[in-house]
């Protein structure tokens, strides 16, 4: 409950900051309708031409890229600013500071932030899954069982990210490290089926990238059983314990600004 009420707060704090700039919140919303618009065009192009991404339908296809979008949005909203930081703590030694709270710094490092600019890409991302989700005719059984995928997905996702963001320990200047997993992870827009045989091994053993949108969704349509829940869960624990180990790890290289 601590943590919860300290979240809350941060997350309070930093929402009533950023809303001070109104018309960039509401262009924000504008920015995120015209991208969403430009994707589900493309993914009209593809299927007016005849192709199916593998064998998806074009209503299954939308719910891949409906999560893709939602997993874009805590990227905005949460990963970028938080997990972006840590190169610059480490640079100029405020990460001393985190050090000596009475708190986990890992909590710290990864939630202070949270940019409202993401808000409108979850609406729209969230709009996309729920549109999909009907049109594909899921049960109760197909959205719990989406909702529970995309939770393991979001903490996989999260778990990659710190763990690049804490390789700034040793590399220091490695500022956009998040951003360049964000944009490799926008390429899981489109089912896995669509790629080629090497692109799929890559985007399925090297960064998992299939297991944070096309999982999830081939969970909730049927096309896998609900027995694949339990090692998508299991890969996204295991990989958050090692970005908990690694960020110890890493802490142990770490010299502060005052030694």
């Amino acid at each position: 409950m601590r943590y919860l009420k300290l979240l809350l707060t941060f997350w309070q704090t930093s929402l009533a900051a950023r809303m001070e700039y109104r018309t960039a919140f509401l262009a924000a919303f504008l920015e995120a309708g015209l991208e969403a618009a430009g994707k589900l065009f493309g993914v009209y192009l593809f299927y007016a031409n005849g192709f199916d991404f593998g064998g998806w339908r074009w209503q299954e296809a939308l719910l891949v890229m409906g999560l893709a979008t939602l997993l874009d949005a805590f990227f905005i909203a949460i990963f970028n600013p938080n997990l972006r930081r840590v190169s610059e703590m480490v640079q100029d030694g405020r990460l001393d500071f985190v050090l000596l709270k009475p708190v986990d710094s890992q909590f710290w490092m990864s939630t202070q932030q949270f940019a409202a600019v993401g808000l409108p890409f979850m609406v729209v991302g969230v709009a996309i899954v729920v549109y999909a989700g009907v049109i594909s005719g899921l049960g109760a059984g197909g959205w719990a069982l989406l909702a529970l995928s995309l939770a393991a997905s979001l903490l996989l996702a999260y778990s990659l990210a710190f763990i690049f963001a804490t390789t700034a320990v040793w590399l220091v200047k490695i500022f956009n490290v998040v951003y360049f997993l964000n944009t490799i992870v926008w390429t899981g827009q489109y089912p896995l089926q669509a790629y080629t045989r090497p692109f799929r091994l890559f985007m399925t053993f090297v960064l998992p990238i299939y297991f944070m949108t096309t999982a999830p969704a081939e969970l909730a349509l049927g096309r896998r059983t609900a027995l694949w829940l339990g090692p998508l869960f299991l890969a996204a624990l295991l990989l958050f314990i090692a970005s908990r180990v690694f960020w110890r790890f890493a802490l142990g290289y770490y010299s502060s600004a005052s030694s």
